[in-house]
């Protein structure tokens, strides 16, 4: 399969993630990166030199790492000394996330706005990453991460196969309405939870990201990562309303019982870490996406 399919041919989801594979692909430092970080033997100066061998990566991890998001006392202006500074964890994340948004950079997106996609993924990112840290704080940058990256799929549906998404679309806007993840398994035959989870097999991410990408509607599916599926599913629901920057108890109703008890949060917890993700949202645009 090739081009932009038309709502006529039949999409398999396999083809699907071979064929956005000839426009966008994870540098091979990311997935280097992601089996080393995992390696007991691998050194931290190892890593450093891996990152610095690719100079538009590196340039964008320190920029990242010098943003107020990290509100760090000093400049960070080696990759070696971001190692040290952040951790090698926390950088692997980093890499992770500006490498795959980067990734998607440039190529042509339709029906819907590119940074509306973006704006939505960072937000969820924020709000999953204070969530995160509310009861389970050595999940807080794992979970951004998770957020920022919870819908990639619909990136490769946009692109390629634009209008079998918008036949899914409008149906969500007509009559008795499935969310949109149903629609587009009855439009298309999978939806984008499942897109994204194979691209990210495909690119050997963490584990944890591809359940929380193939399970953020339906977390009760999760197997091994039944708690991060959660975090990333309530702050997509949050990240989703008209009108997130003032939502109520009203708004969470759509979450389901068994979210509450697996995160051990209140509904005041997702308000308080709404009003947080609001306040770094636009330093967090500026740190991925400015020129």
């Amino acid at each position: 399969m090739s081009g932009i399919a038309s709502a006529t041919e039949n999409i398999e989801l396999k083809s699907l993630v071979e064929d956005i594979q000839g426009l966008v692909s994870l540098p091979e430092v990311a997935i280097k990166i992601s089996a080393m970080v995992n390696d007991p033997n691998c050194s931290v100066e190892e890593i450093g030199k891996l990152i610095s061998q690719d100079p538009a990566l590196t340039m964008r991890v320190l920029a990242i790492a010098n943003s107020p998001f990290y509100g760090l006392s000093s400049e960070i202006s080696t990759i070696a000394r971001a190692v040290t500074v952040l951790g090698t964890k926390q950088l692997t994340d980093v890499v992770l996330s500006t490498a795959t948004t980067s990734a998607f950079a440039g190529i042509p997106i339709h029906v819907i706005s590119v940074d509306d996609f973006w704006y939505h993924s960072l937000y969820c990112g924020l709000l999953a990453q204070e969530l995160a840290g509310q009861h389970n704080p050595p999940l807080r940058d794992s979970m951004f991460v998770a957020g920022l990256l919870h819908d990639i799929g619909h990136l490769v549906m946009f692109n390629k196969i634009p209008n079998l998404i918008h036949d899914a679309l409008l149906r969500t806007v007509q009559g008795e309405s499935l969310p949109l993840y149903i629609e587009e398994r009855e439009v298309i035959g999978f939806d984008h939870a499942q897109v994204g989870a194979a691209l990210a097999r495909e690119w050997h991410l963490p584990a944890y990201l591809v359940e929380c990408m193939a399970f953020h509607h339906e977390p009760e599916k999760a197997k091994e990562f039944k708690l991060e599926a959660t975090l990333i599913h309530i702050a997509n629901v949050v990240a989703s309303l008209p009108y997130s920057d003032d939502i109520d108890e009203f708004d969470l109703q759509s979450i389901n019982d068994a979210c509450w008890q697996i995160t051990g949060l209140r509904p005041a917890d997702v308000q308080h870490a709404a009003s947080i993700a609001q306040e770094k949202i636009t330093e967090m645009k500026n740190a991925y996406f400015s020129k």
